[in-house]
Formats: C-alpha cells, sequence, structure tokens
C-alpha cells in the first residue's frame, strides 16, 4: 500500500500548476489531499477519476475552506465522513476509509496563525481527535493518521527552532500534545526510516519566495501508524521538489499482510 498526504493549499489552484499530470505518474495507489477548498463538482475530478481513482470528498460548510479528500485506487470497504464533532466536520476536517484491517484517516489540524481564538480551538481540537481515535482502536486497531498536523514537532522539523520558540506549530502546548501522542503507541514513520535526518521540511512559507529556495522550511505534514505495523513499514519520504503548493507530498509505502 503506498499512502501519500499531501495539503494541496486549493486544488484547483494545483491543477493549474500540473497536479493531475503529476497524479498520471502513478506516485501512490492511495492520495490524501488536506486544504483542497473546493467540493467535487468544483473541481476536476473527472480527470482525477479517469486515472483509476475513486474520490472521495469532505469539504467544509464555508466554501473555498480548508476540506479533505482521498483518490484511491484501492476500493475501500467503508467510508466515514468526519469524526462526529460538530465544529471539527463543520470545518470538513477528517475523513476516514477502512481497507481490510487497516483504517486510514485523512486529518486536516487547525493552524492557530490567526490569533488567540483559533489558538485555544486548536487545543480543543487536539484533545477532541486524541479521544476520538482512541475509542477508535477499541474497535479498529491497524491505524494509520495523515495529514497536516499544522506542528513541527522537534528541533529537527523547523529551521529556526529558536526563532520560532514563540510562533504558532512550535509553542511548547503543542509540541507536548505531539510528545504525548507518539508515546501512546503511534510511530512517526518518516523518523522511524529516517532518525536523525535534518533540513527534511514539507512546507516553507509564501511569504517569501527566496525561503522554499533556501529550503528554510518546517515539517508539519505527518504519516503517523499505530505501533503494531511497525514491521509492516518499508518506506517513508518526503518529496520537496513537488510544488504544486507550498507543501510538499510526503510518502509511505506500507506492506499488507493478506
Amino acid at each position: 500500500m503506498r499512502v501519500i498526504s499531501y495539503n494541496v493549499n486549493g486544488i484547483r489552484a494545483a491543477c493549474k500548476k500540473g497536479f493531475i499530470d503529476w497524479l498520471a505518474t502513478d506516485p501512490a495507489d492511495i492520495i490524501c489531499l488536506q486544504e483542497t477548498k473546493a467540493t467535487k463538482e468544483d473541481a476536476d475530478y473527472k480527470a482525477i477519476e479517469a486515472l483509476g481513482y475513486e474520490t472521495f470528498w469532505f469539504s467544509a460548510q464555508k466554501k473555498g475552506y480548508s476540506g479533505v479528500s482521498i483518490f484511491t485506487k484501492i476500493k475501500p470497504d467503508a467510508v466515514f465522513y468526519g469524526n462526529g464533532i460538530d465544529h471539527s466536520d463543520f470545518e470538513g476536517r477528517v475523513i476516514r476509509a477502512d481497507f481490510g484491517n487497516i483504517t486510514l484517516i485523512n486529518s486536516y489540524f487547525p493552524s492557530g496563525t490567526s490569533g488567540d481564538e483559533r489558538q485555544t480551538y486548536k487545543y480543543k481540537w487536539l484533545d477532541e481527535f486524541f479521544d476520538y481515535l482512541e475509542n477508535l482502536k477499541l474497535t479498529r486497531n491497524q491505524l494509520i493518521v495523515l495529514g497536516d498536523y499544522n506542528i513541527a514537532h522537534h528541533p529537527i522539523d523547523i529551521h529556526d527552532p529558536k526563532g520560532n520558540k514563540n510562533s504558532s506549530g512550535f509553542l511548547p502546548q503543542e509540541r507536548e500534545w505531539m510528545d504525548m501522542f507518539y508515546n501512546n503507541g503511534w510511530i512517526d514513520t518518516f523518523r522511524f526510516i529516517n532518525k536523525d535526518k535534518k533540513d527534511s521540511y514539507s512546507w516553507w512559507s509564501q511569504r517569501f519566495p527566496s525561503v522554499r529556495l533556501q529550503n528554510k522550511g518546517w515539517r508539519i505534514d505527518y504519516i503517523s501508524v499505530t505501533d503494531n505495523l511497525a514491521g509492516n513499514i518499508k518506506n517513508s519520504t518526503i518529496f520537496p521538489d513537488i510544488k504544486h503548493s507550498d507543501h510538499c507530498p510526503i510518502y509511505l509505502d506500507l506492506e499488507i499482510d493478506n
């Protein structure tokens, strides 16, 4: 099972930059997008489905905002839209697909960069999402949770940890949540394969065009798996040269038991 997570920062904008041509190269079996900013009908879904992908979309009620989708060449047994938490579902932040014993959850964590109110909501969302996952584990214990987490976990995951110590996305409370998450039966697949690899980022600010050229980024996109899948991880990497967005795709190759 080859899986990609990718915040496209608007599917329609990404398509204008060659996203569908990239899909045609068969980069993965399952493509999970965040921040689609569109409904299925607003996007060129027919061109995507013509490449062999079945598409599932969960959009925010607010037009042109947030939204997640799953494009898959492996037929899912079931798809679930949202996680049953009203505010999160209103913003189109979670979509789940079951493939045999594997459950994949594509998630777009809130950002707190717009102010204290959203930062407070971000903390609330994190706690609610953790509880949702813990409850899901009771019946589905082989999980993949991927997406834009909007948090750089360790200093190695951000180009300027000292300068960003007070920045949303690298605040102590956010990083403590990541510690708690990974200490409760989860694996950061990128670090599992690339333990000490530096300068590996998945997002670069658009405010200054030179930032990406100079690789002054943050690793805020993750593919995490429950620790019972540790032996199934074949590869996990980042594709910084793919440029349809201010993020880039991240990749997991997971061996699936038949």
